[in-house]
C-alpha cells in the first residue's frame, strides 16, 4: 500500500475548495489546502462580496433622491469614496477569519504557499514534496484583457476593489454580468459612465428580453451605452485621462478604463499536463460527473472547469466531491435550473431555461409577462419598470423559466428556483396567493398568455 502524507490536497482556497476540504475533514479524512492568496478566493476577495457592497452604496444616492417624494428633506449629501473602501476591507478581512478558523477548526492543514502538481499523487509546495490520495484543483479563473494598443492603461475588475480614488469619468468595456455592475456602480456612485459592448445586446447568455430591457433601465440611470462597438486602442492624454478609439472611427475620454471582457481557468503552471491531464483549448480543465479528470486521483472544481461559473454552483461540487470521495456516497451535480442574479441596477434575476433556448426544445411554448412602475415609485419622480416573465410548456403546464429585472429581484427568483426545481406547473402558481402589495405577487398573477 502506498503511504500518503495527505488523502486530500486541495489547491486554491476559494469557495469550492474550502467547501469541500473542511467537509472532507469532518468526514475524518486528512486534508490539506494550499492558498498563495488570501483565503475566500476570488467571491470573497475580488468579486461578489465587495461588488455587492459597492452596489448598496451605489443604490443610496438613488433612494436619497426617492425620500423626497415620501415627505423627507435631507440635506445634499456627499459620498467618501475611502470611508468606503476601508469598511469594505474591514469586513472582507473578517470574512478571511471565519475562512482561516473554519478550515482549523475541521481539522485542515492550510498551506499559505503555490502548490503545484508533479505526478497523479505528488503536490510540490514551497520547498517540500506532498503525497495525496486525491488531489483537487480549485484554483478559479482571472480576466483576459484583449491585445489591442495601449491595453497597459486599462484595469481588470480585480483592480477596481482598491482604487486610491474614483475617477471623474469612467469606461467600462463588456456585455456581462461584470461589465453592466461596475458600470451601474460608477454611476450611481457618481461618475458619469459609458458602457462599449461589441454585441447586440447586454447579458447575451440571459433571456434576450432582459439585455434589451436591462439597457433601457440603466440608460435612464444616465449610463451611455454603445452596442455593437469595440475599443481598438487606447492611449494617454496630457491631462493624465485616457482617449479610446472606438471601431466607429470616434473616441471617447476618460479618467479610467475597466476591460470586462472574460475570464480564463486559472490553470497555467500548474504542472496538470506533465502530470496526464489534457486541458482543453481555453485552459479549463474537464472532468467527468464526479468532478474526475482523466487522471483518476486528480479532480477539479469550480470556474476552473469553466461551465456554469457561480459561487454556489462551486461550494455544491466541493460538498458533492467529499461525500463522493469519504463517505461512501456517490453524489453527482444537478445542472439544471440553476438561479443566478446579476447585480446590476435595476437587478437582474433568472432561473431556468429562456424563452429561446425553450422554443428550441419544446414543441409549443406560452410566455406569460408584465412590466409596471412599482407602487413605491408612484410618489416620486423615478421612472424606473419592473419586469417579470415566464416561459412554461403549453403541453404540460410546466413552468420551465422564470425572469425578473428590478429591485432586489434575486430576492424574488431564489423563492420562485424552489418551485422549479420542484417541477411546479403554471396552474399551481395561479393557484398560489400572492402577498400583497408587492412586486413578487405579480409571478403568481399573471393569467394573460403573451405569445
Amino acid at each position: 500500500m502506498p503511504s500518503f502524507d495527505f488523502d486530500l490536497f486541495t489547491i486554491g482556497a476559494g469557495s469550492g475548495g474550502v467547501r469541500a476540504s473542511r467537509v472532507a475533514a469532518s468526514y475524518g479524512a486528512r486534508v490539506a489546502v494550499a492558498e498563495e492568496r488570501h483565503l475566500g478566493g476570488t467571491c470573497v476577495n475580488i468579486g461578489c462580496i465587495p461588488k455587492k457592497l459597492f452596489s448598496y452604496a451605489a443604490h443610496v444616492h438613488e433612494e436619497l433622491d426617492d425620500a423626497q417624494g415620501f415627505g423627507w428633506q435631507i440635506p445634499p449629501a456627499q459620498f467618501h469614496w475611502p470611508t468606503l473602501l476601508a469598511n469594505k476591507d474591514r469586513e472582507i478581512a473578517r470574512l478571511n477569519g471565519i475562512y482561516a478558523r473554519l478550515l482549523e477548526n475541521a481539522g485542515v492543514q492550510v498551506l499559505h504557499q503555490r502548490a503545484t502538481v508533479i505526478d497523479a499523487h505528488t503536490v510540490a509546495c514551497g520547498d517540500r514534496h506532498y503525497r495525496a490520495k486525491h488531489i483537487l484543483i480549485a484554483t478559479g479563473a482571472r480576466p483576459v484583457m484583449p491585445a489591442i494598443p495601449g491595453i497597459e492603461f486599462a484595469i481588470s475588475s480585480d483592480d477596481a476593489f482598491a482604487l486610491p480614488a474614483l475617477p471623474q469619468r469612467a469606461l467600462v468595456v463588456g456585455g456581462g454580468y461584470i461589465a453592466v455592475e461596475f458600470a451601474s456602480i460608477f454611476q450611481g456612485l457618481g461618475v458619469p459612465t459609458t458602457l462599449v459592448y461589441r454585441g447586440k445586446q447586454l447579458l447575451r447568455q440571459f433571456d434576450t428580453e432582459l439585455g434589451v430591457l436591462l439597457a433601457e433601465e440603466m440608460r435612464k440611470k444616465g449610463v451611455q451605452i454603445l452596442l455593437e462597438t469595440d475599443i481598438t486602442a487606447l492611449e494617454k492624454t496630457t491631462n493624465h485621462g485616457l482617449r479610446a478609439h472606438l471601431s466607429s472611427g470616434q473616441t471617447l475620454e476618460a479618467d479610467l478604463a475597466l476591460f470586462a471582457t472574460g475570464r480564463s481557468p486559472n490553470t497555467s503552471g500548474l504542472g496538470l499536463e506533465a502530470a496526464g491531464v489534457t486541458l482543453a483549448a481555453d485552459g479549463a480543465i474537464p472532468v467527468n460527473a464526479w468532478l474526475q479528470t482523466q487522471v483518476p486521483s486528480i479532480h477539479a472544481l469550480g470556474d476552473v472547469t469553466n461551465r456554469i461559473n457561480l459561487t454556489p454552483v462551486a461550494t455544491a461540487e466541493g460538498m458533492a466531491l467529499a461525500r463522493t470521495l469519504f463517505r461512501d456516497q456517490p453524489t453527482s451535480m444537478d445542472y439544471s435550473n440553476i438561479p443566478t442574479a446579476v447585480f446590476s441596477h435595476p437587478n437582474v434575476a433568472t432561473v431556468g431555461l429562456s424563452e429561446q433556448a425553450a422554443r428550441a426544445q419544446f414543441a409549443q411554448v406560452d410566455i406569460y409577462k408584465t412590466g409596471f412602475r412599482s407602487l413605491k415609485h408612484t410618489l416620486t419622480e423615478n421612472t424606473a419598470r419592473i419586469f417579470m416573465k415566464l416561459v412554461v410548456d403549453a403541453q404540460t403546464d410546466r413552468v420551465l423559466g422564470a425572469h425578473m429585472i428590478g429591485p432586489d429581484a434575486g430576492e424574488t427568483i431564489q423563492g420562485i428556483a424552489i418551485a422549479l426545481k420542484c417541477g411546479a406547473t403554471k396552474a399551481q402558481f395561479d393557484a398560489t396567493i400572492g402577498i400583497h402589495p408587492s412586486a413578487a405577487e405579480e409571478f403568481v398573477t399573471m393569467r394573460e398568455k403573451s405569445a
